[in-house]
């Protein structure tokens, strides 16, 4: 199966009251742990792939190890640009074979905001790419951008509405509270703001900053209206940790399939979790 735009999933995600988990793909093994979860919940899901990440992997083999996920798989799996910083970026990767991505303009003013990721949705769409647009500003750390909590503000629900009857994005993330990387002190989502604005648009809102919210908390974000939520510091951290056991007990180890496999494994576990809570077993 051929990598499909997020438009595949993500209106059955708003009309089930399920959400979508876009996890982030930062080496083969992140790929692999993500697609076997996914077969075996027959889910369909996002690879979220930063600037970062892109530049990691190289976009080549980026899309490759995607377009070989869809093709074992038969899933439907959108690869996704994520926190893309301009137009030139989401144009190589549309080039390259992305089916969405994201224009994160939120650190521009408002009126700009919309104008830039305008000219994004009109060029993607003229490509079948889904887009996904930003508003209001996400605390914690995404690659090289850290925003701390003084600094993170609260999308406003009329300036959100209004975003996207401008832009026709085909998602939109907006800062209700959650952080990127994983929390600190107590998550408080603010769900008044993600059913004022779901009530009034079309599209689902996306909750960026998933890893390390209270399972209660996302549930009831997810039937506040919420189709899409990102998962990338929770694989970091399982990965992380199996890698440094192994080692530990073992400072020979030489080959890194000895521990690239376990740390694969426990990669799975946690996507599978996820997969369950966000509901979206059974729903490829």
């Amino acid at each position: 199966m051929p990598l499909v735009s997020m438009n595949e999933f993500l209106p059955k995600a708003k009309a089930n009251k399920f959400a979508v988990g876009q996890f982030n793909m930062n080496n083969l093994e992140f790929a692999q742990a993500i697609t076997d979860a996914a077969i075996e919940e027959k889910s369909p899901f996002i690879f979220g792939v930063s600037e970062g990440a892109l530049k990691y992997m190289g976009i080549e083999y980026t899309v490759a190890i995607a377009e070989a996920a869809a093709k074992k798989s038969g899933l439907p799996i959108a690869l996704h640009l994520d926190h893309g910083s301009n137009f030139d970026i989401a144009m190589k990767c549309i080039r390259a074979g992305f089916s969405s991505v994201m224009f994160d303009g939120s650190h521009h003013p408002f009126e700009e905001n919309i104008a830039l990721t305008k000219e994004i949705v009109k060029a993607a769409h003229a490509m079948g790419v889904s887009v996904e647009g930003e508003l209001g500003t996400i605390g914690g750390v995404e690659d090289d951008l850290s925003v701390d909590e003084e600094n993170a503000q609260l999308a406003k629900p009329e300036e959100a509405i209004r975003f996207y009857e401008e832009t026709g994005v085909d998602a939109l993330a907006i800062a209700v509270g959650t952080a990127h990387g994983m929390y600190k002190g107590e998550v408080k989502i603010h769900y008044d703001i993600i059913k004022a604005v779901v009530a009034k648009i079309p599209v689902p809102i996306v909750l960026h900053g998933g890893s390390g919210v209270p399972d209660d908390m996302i549930r009831e974000a997810i039937q506040a209206g919420v189709g899409k939520i990102n998962v990338n510091t929770e694989n970091q951290v399982a990965c992380t940790a199996v890698i440094r056991d192994v080692l530990g007990k073992d400072a020979n180890i030489i080959d890194p399939r000895k521990y690239l496999t376990p740390a694969r494994t426990a990669m799975k576990q946690v996507v599978q979790e996820k997969i369950r809570l966000f509901g979206s077993s059974n729903q490829a």
